[in-house]
């Protein structure tokens, strides 16, 4: 791999073709997080999760840069987001090419910041990517490059989740993405968890089940 960003991964069972899923975690977090999942997911799963490029003081790791004014206003580094996105879709290629995974079987699981990122991914370059799993995020139209043809979507299958009383991303933000989809004619589950800014047991039983069924 010549990605520049560092990995995790587990190994599938299956011996070639395995479907591909590759974890993107949260702002301030890291590689690690989102990889605790990876034991209870499908065995026949190659997963890798990866770390964003941007190292955080003290510690963790960012896509992009959220800045704050005077006032505590905050807004996104649309450009670092947009770098990030570009390097996400290139350790797609690479990894396509170095696993024994199969190439039309790539699923992006992201978590808030990840989340962002795995949809700026996958509306961005939907020949990459087959599903999308998205927890506590939403799609951030500035960090898309043009959208094409609907019909460039007809294969996306898309799971979205959010906490009702999410403090860090309001879940009105979330609630916006079916509208959004269905522009597109893509293919979508949305539920939401009366939690905050997490994954409910209730929301990963679901989306385990979700994944079964798409795979």
């Amino acid at each position: 791999m010549n990605s520049p960003l560092q990995y995790i991964e587990r190994p599938s069972t299956l011996e070639n073709n395995a479907p591909l899923l590759i974890m993107c975690h949260g702002y301030g977090s890291d590689e690690n997080d989102l990889f605790s999942f990876a034991s209870e997911l499908p065995e026949e799963l190659y997963i890798i999760s990866i770390r964003a490029p941007y190292q955080m003081q003290p510690y963790g790791n960012a896509w992009y840069a959220i800045n704050f004014d005077a006032n505590q206003n905050k807004w996104n580094d649309v450009e670092q987001a947009k770098e990030s996105r570009d390097l996400i879709a290139d350790f797609i290629d690479e990894a396509c090419i170095t696993f024994p995974v199969d190439p039309s079987n790539v699923t992006l699981l992201g978590f808030s910041q990840g989340t962002i990122l795995s949809y700026a991914v996958a509306l961005s370059y939907p020949e990459k990517v087959k599903n999308i799993i998205a927890l506590s995020g939403y799609i951030s139209e500035d960090m898309l490059v043009e959208l094409n043809d609907a019909k460039a979507y007809s294969h996306l299958n898309i799971y979205v989740s959010h906490g009702s009383v999410d403090q860090v991303i309001p879940v009105e933000w979330a609630r916006r993405t079916p509208k959004f989809l269905d522009q597109l004619n893509i293919k979508h589950s949305y539920s939401e968890f009366p939690v905050g800014h997490g994954v409910a047991p209730q929301n990963f039983y679901e989306l385990r089940t979700w994944l079964n069924s798409h795979i």
